[in-house]
């Protein structure tokens, strides 16, 4: 087993430490909870044309990262819903069809940028 550092933070440490009391575990089972957890998604079946629902929750004033990451990916997107979840916060749900290299693509794009909350890809 190899041992490696990483950083992150406050708040990540913050949702880390909340959920290894929730799951009555240490930290390192958490984080490899979440490594294959998302290993997994990205494991999903995409081949070369598919249909999928991607959601994406962020704070209102992150809209311009959504509209900068949707402009690169017109091409694949069949339909898509903005909406305000409370005050602060608003949900994009994006219904997608295309070669899954594009949708893998555009999601990828919404887990990297650190201003979204929760990317969700659902092939369907």
């Amino acid at each position: 087993m190899a041992i490696i550092s990483i950083s992150m933070p406050e708040d990540l440490v913050e949702d880390l430490d909340r959920l290894q009391k929730s799951m009555g575990t240490g930290r390192s089972e958490v984080v490899r909870a979440g490594i294959r957890h998302v290993s997994q998604e990205q494991k999903q079946q995409l081949g070369e044309r598919n249909s999928a629902v991607l959601m994406v929750t962020h704070k209102d004033q992150h809209d311009r990262e959504v509209a900068g990451i949707k402009s690169d990916y017109e091409d694949l997107i069949r339909t898509h819903m903005h909406n305000k979840i409370d005050a602060t916060r608003c949900v994009d749900v994006f219904v997608l069809e295309g070669p899954g290299d594009g949708i893998r693509a555009i999601t990828n794009g919404f887990i990297a940028n650190r201003k979204m909350d929760n990317v969700k890809l659902v092939v369907l």
